[in-house]
């Protein structure tokens, strides 16, 4: 018996990188998965982001780990689409039982744009909040929500003055998770639904490899490519790693679904291997 033995899960945002580690790690587990990703470009977006063949391989990796799936192509944005999606899932699996409420996006170096603040915002943030609205009438007490923040979360918001509004609506949006999350947990906990967050440094996943992030880290050079970078991204962690890995969140996501967190809820629970501590706040703010 798995940890997570046929409990149904629905994922977001499960088409790679975090989302399908999740998935796999669940599935390793037990679970039978409800995995739905948009699998199209938003024109914010400075790199290319999951494409149907992604959600596909998905669906493949769970299948061949003898579990069950369904996936569906939707935007977290359109909570008519989500709300179709969960309900077709149920009938096809028979129940719900937990939510990672993953997907995301960085339209980072947007500089000027507005609607890269936007979508920062209705996708990070928005999507979550549409993604827990469709499961609940579908989740069974003493399940679980998991959604995913971001140590930006923990740390001081980006400069109001800065240009790029895609950095500022992605510090905002997760900000603005960790808020959700906290009253979330207390709303639920009647019912013993718990309601936590995970908040990654920097994952090794299409988003932190990508131009515009390598950007980010070195803006001294013209072209800089994932050798320049490497260096630069330890800056973000206590321990001298650049980043985590996807599997690395996903056993933290795996523990918060299981039965093992029971009674834990509101945890803001950060894999960042020393992100916040090595900035040393007065006090823990979470």
């Amino acid at each position: 018996m798995g940890r997570v033995q046929d409990k149904v899960v629905l994922i977001t945002g499960a088409a790679r990188g975090q989302g399908r580690a999740h998935a796999l790690r669940l599935a390793e587990e037990g679970a039978n998965v409800i995995a739905v990703d948009l699998c199209a470009q938003i024109d914010s977006v400075g790199y290319p982001l999951a494409v149907p063949e992604d959600l596909d391989e998905t669906a493949r990796q769970i299948e061949k780990l003898d579990r069950r799936v369904v996936t569906r192509t939707l935007d977290v944005r359109d909570p008519a689409a989500l709300k179709a999606a969960v309900a077709d899932g149920v009938a096809e699996l028979g129940r719900l039982d937990a939510v990672v409420a993953q997907a995301g996006i960085a339209p980072i170096g947007a500089v000027g744009n507005a609607q890269a603040f936007l979508d920062a915002v209705t996708v990070n943030f928005n999507g979550i909040v549409h993604t827990v609205d469709a499961a609940l009438p579908h989740l069974a007490d003493g399940g679980s929500i998991v959604a995913t923040g971001s140590v930006a979360a923990l740390m001081p918001p980006s400069s109001t003055g800065s240009q790029d509004f895609g950095k500022l609506g992605y510090s905002f949006a997760k900000r603005t998770v960790a808020s959700f999350v906290n009253d979330l947990a207390a709303t639920l906990a009647p019912r013993r639904i718990r309601a936590n967050a995970v908040h990654p440094t920097n994952t090794n996943t299409p988003m932190l490899n990508s131009d515009p992030m390598y950007r980010e880290f070195r803006p001294d050079l013209d072209n800089p490519a994932r050798e320049d970078v490497l260096e630069a991204f330890e800056v973000m962690t206590a321990m001298g790693l650049p980043y985590v890995e996807p599997t690395d969140v996903a056993d933290a996501v795996l523990f918060l679904v299981s039965d093992e967190s029971r009674f834990i809820t509101g945890a803001q629970l950060r894999i960042d291997a020393g992100a916040i501590v090595k900035r040393r706040p007065q006090q823990p703010q979470f």
